[in-house]
């Protein structure tokens, strides 16, 4: 007989004691003690959608495979198939029910009772039962049956790598459409190429922007690999990978219906014990992030340098103007957008050194410190996929370039020696550019004085297209 309760709360209990648990509320007595025990942070599981997806997938994915294998009665499985559903389709309204701070004790166990709880609770109401009627479907004996927070944890924490991973490479590729976009527009624009911020050769304005780009699609290929890297999991290990309390063909079958429900290639561990306790993987995964965070500062670097200005500075482009540069300083506009970018860089270096003290400091069969790792990589992975994003819209593909500027600084400079060495000769061209730097003469001023080659000559050799095509100039010299 189904008991329907008007109360404001419910009476849980678990090794500990009792406690009031709010009626409203999906979770139960662990995840209320969890939210007693660890004030830590304004940062909540609920912030991470993605995690709470792959929670609740692998909580599926082991149901069927309790249904399967007859450790959970059809019955029972379904309800928590279904549950888990519901959950999945409604993320939005049931994130708020997993609100332990990301900061925690347990392993990640808080969490995971968390999960069963709000299962569990979902279950029965769905069912037309109470919250709390954990004879009917109970979170330990039903949800989480044949598992540990050892197994589920790691594994949960794998899929939504997964998908944020994938989120990632979208944003990236985001960028590198803008960058490619700027690179075609820019092709013909001749500017000054820099080597230790000191004039070098010539190139195009259209070819630094591609030139970004490809640094960018590199990230790509060491992210997915990296990505991949986690395919492997200890699901079915249980409590530290000698499978205890799971069935045989448990890890098989919860495997096999977890690829169905990410589409993705996820794998029994070569050796389960080995998969719980080591974090190897998220420090190569961090350590991907970090690279791509150093590139992607260096990049906002160069934004800032080139559109430095605008009387005093290269002004050799222009980036959006979005707001105000300063409260003393009129007319100040600041390169806001590359400067934000920069500072979520350094919090992605940041908190990869978290990351690997955390993965160092696990003791034998088990790391304690995966929570502090997971909210590190979830948020390297958040920031850098907003900046991404804010840097191509907000900023590159609104960029605009000073080409009489930028063809200016080409022809006044001292560098333009470096064409003319195959012609006149290396020495001579020490003497033009020593001549050039003492008397602030133009390299092709000097050259015409002292009739050492012809304007046509130079003019030939010193073509905005031989300039920024330098392969084109051995066809003349020949």
């Amino acid at each position: 007989m189904i008991k329907h309760n008007s109360a404001k709360t419910r009476r849980e209990e678990d090794l500990l004691g009792e406690l009031e648990i709010d009626n409203d509320v999906y979770y139960g007595i662990h995840t209320q003690r969890a939210i007693n025990n660890f004030e830590i942070s304004k940062s909540k599981i609920r912030d991470y959608p993605l995690f709470i997806k792959g929670l609740i997938i692998t909580k599926k994915a082991c149901a069927f495979a309790n249904r399967d294998i007859g450790t959970v009665s059809p019955e029972r499985a379904d309800m928590i198939i279904n549950a888990c559903d519901e959950i999945l389709n409604n993320l939005n309204r049931y994130a708020e029910y997993f609100p332990t701070d990301v900061f925690q004790g347990g392993a990640g166990t808080s969490i995971n009772m968390n999960a069963n709880e709000v299962i569990a609770n979902v279950a029965l109401v769905m069912n037309g039962y109470e919250k709390g009627q954990y004879d009917i479907i109970n979170p330990n004996d039903h949800v989480n049956k044949s598992q540990s927070t050892n197994d589920v944890y790691p594994t949960a924490f794998r899929v939504s790598i997964y998908y944020y991973m994938n989120y990632l490479l979208e944003q990236i590729n985001v960028l590198t459409t803008a960058m490619d976009i700027k690179g075609a527009e820019f092709k013909k624009i001749l500017k000054m190429g820099r080597t230790q911020l000191q004039d070098a050769v010539p190139m195009s304005l259209g070819d630094e922007f591609s030139a970004w780009s490809t640094n960018l699609k590199e990230e790509t290929k060491i992210l997915k690999m990296c990505r991949d890297l986690i395919l492997p999991i200890n699901l079915g290990g249980t409590a530290i990978g000698t499978r205890v309390n799971a069935p045989n063909g448990f890890t098989e079958l919860s495997i096999g219906y977890l690829q169905k429900l990410t589409r993705a290639s996820f794998v029994e561990a070569e050796d389960l014990i080995e998969a719980t306790s080591d974090c190897g993987d998220y420090v190569m995964i961090s350590g991907a992030l970090k690279r791509t965070a150093v590139k992607l500062s260096k990049i906002c670097n160069d934004l800032r340098l080139l559109s430095s200005g605008p009387r005093c500075g290269f002004n050799e482009i222009n980036l959006p103007e979005l707001q105000a540069g300063s409260s003393i300083m009129p007319a100040k506009i600041n390169p806001v957008i590359p400067e934000v970018v920069n500072q979520v860089c350094f919090k992605v270096i940041g908190n990869d050194v978290t990351i690997s003290f955390a993965s160092e400091a696990g003791q034998l069969q088990l790391n304690v410190m995966e929570p502090v790792i997971a909210q590190c990589i979830f948020e390297s992975i958040e920031l850098l996929s907003n900046a991404l994003l804010s840097l191509a819209n907000k900023c590159v593909l609104g960029i605009t370039a000073n080409e009489k500027t930028t063809k200016d600084m080409v022809y006044n400079s001292v560098a333009l020696i470096t064409f003319l060495s195959p012609f006149i000769g290396h020495h001579m061209c020490d003497v033009l550019g020593k001549e050039a730097i003492k008397t602030g003469k133009t390299i092709p001023e000097l050259v015409l004085d002292k009739k050492l080659l012809s304007k046509e000559e130079l003019d030939r050799i010193l073509s905005p297209e031989n300039l920024m095509r330098p392969e084109y100039i051995a066809a003349i010299h020949k």
